[in-house]
């Protein structure tokens, strides 16, 4: 098997990775980070002097009338910290009846166009769920306008276009963040206190995560993800940014050292994917596979296997219920008397949640964003690492794919 270095991909961004990630004191941070469990449902490296409660509610625009933004305003409505502001999209009429259709509250503004939401002064954040091809050119003029900026996923079309998102919030001083909601459920603490548990799990060794879902007819003709001039990456950039994700999570963000796409991709009649899958290795052994398609019917499963027991759970992207999810686990399988059966501490965990996904991630995001405001303080940086980190994946994907299969290096 052939072997292409990633470096060609990288070079224009290493400089700035560099400088807006230094080292020592990225690595300190995030190390930190990752030994609380707590921090991927809620929390961050970030603290305050107030409480969440003292904050003044962080008002958002949306920019765009997409079917994902009804589920967003929805979130920043239930949100604690955060108030719907403003919507614009191409037309006044559209965004009025967005707005009411959604419960923005009558002294919401509607903008006929992206720009006056993003001139208004009193906009703190932008919520953007367009299409991936217009992320760079808006979310730099939301950083440029000191808005800060929760990015619908996938964020770019490539890693050079992720990195002058982030050099220009990172020079404009405003937040960034992706909006891969299952992050922030409690749920996800849950499941990472076991994967550190070293009697219970052991070393992880390997992690299969699958994403699909039956499209129709309708969806594979006409819907953005499949255009290849709006969300060119088609199924990788939809539902495979979930699994890459998923992957990273479980090995704690260490990048993978090669990626490989699997044989088989399938494109549609415009050359962009709707169906593939690829495997990550690293240095020490511990493989990742995933697979993402629009043509098979709803799986949402994450697989991860340790030395002395593994962590299964059947709805990672959403949770089947609102307001609890649950994961299951078994400690020191093995086999019974005769291989007549197999001898295990199974057990389901339940978790409760008081709010959904998608409003933890509003209030995380709203909380950073109201430390900037009050306290002048810095943009948490954890963020829009590991946006950088899943993109990274996914332009490897892509470019082993071009190149009939190659495994591609991953330079970090």
């Amino acid at each position: 098997m052939h072997s292409t270095n990633l470096c060609g991909l990288q070079q224009n961004g290493n400089l700035l990775f560099r400088r807006l990630y230094s080292g020592a004191l990225l690595f300190a941070a995030f190390s930190q980070a990752l030994a609380n469990p707590f921090f991927y449902s809620s929390s961050s490296s970030h603290t305050s002097r107030i409480s969440m409660a003292e904050q003044d509610p962080v008002k958002f625009g949306i920019l765009g009338c997409a079917e994902i933004a009804r589920k967003v305003s929805r979130a920043i409505r239930l949100s604690p910290n955060s108030t719907l502001y403003a919507v614009g999209s191409r037309s006044v009429e559209k965004a009025a009846k967005f707005a009411k259709d959604n419960g923005f509250p009558d002294s919401a503004k509607v903008f006929g166009g992206y720009d006056a939401v993003l001139d208004d002064p009193d906009v703190d954040a932008v919520y953007i769920p367009l299409p991936t091809s217009m992320h760079v050119k808006w979310a730099v003029l939301a950083a440029q306008k000191k808005k800060h900026v929760l990015l619908e996923k996938p964020v770019a079309l490539n890693v050079k276009e992720l990195d002058v998102i982030l050099e220009a919030c990172e020079s404009h001083g405003v937040q960034f963040m992706d909006g891969t909601m299952w992050m922030h459920h409690p749920r996800t603490a849950k499941m990472k206190e076991f994967l550190n548990d070293p009697q219970r799990f052991g070393q992880l060794k390997t992690v299969q995560t699958v994403f699909t879902f039956a499209a129709d007819p309708e969806f594979l003709e006409n819907d953005v993800r499949v255009k290849p001039e709006l969300d060119a990456l088609g199924v990788l950039g939809d539902a495979g940014w979930y699994n890459v994700r998923a992957c990273l999570w479980a090995f704690d963000y260490e990048l993978p050292k090669k990626v490989t796409a699997l044989p088989g991709p399938v494109f549609n009649k415009s050359g962009v994917l709707v169906s593939c899958g690829a495997s990550l290795y690293w240095e020490d052994g511990k493989v990742a596979t995933f697979h993402c398609s629009f043509l098979s019917t709803l799986t949402t499963d994450v697989t991860a296997v340790g030395t002395k027991g593994y962590l299964r759970l059947h709805d990672f992207v959403i949770p089947d219920e609102e307001d609890k999810a649950s994961f299951f686990t078994r400690e020191n399988p093995g086999f019974a008397e005769l291989q007549r059966g197999v001898v295990a501490d199974r057990n389901e965990h339940v978790v409760a949640t008081d709010l959904p996904q998608e409003v933890k991630m509003v209030m995380e995001f709203s909380r950073l964003v109201g430390i900037i405001k009050a306290e002048g303080g810095k943009p948490e940086k954890i963020w829009p690492t590991f946006s950088r980190k899943t993109q990274l994946v996914l332009d490897a994907v892509k470019t082993s794919i071009e190149k009939g299969f190659e495994s591609v290096e991953l330079i970090s």
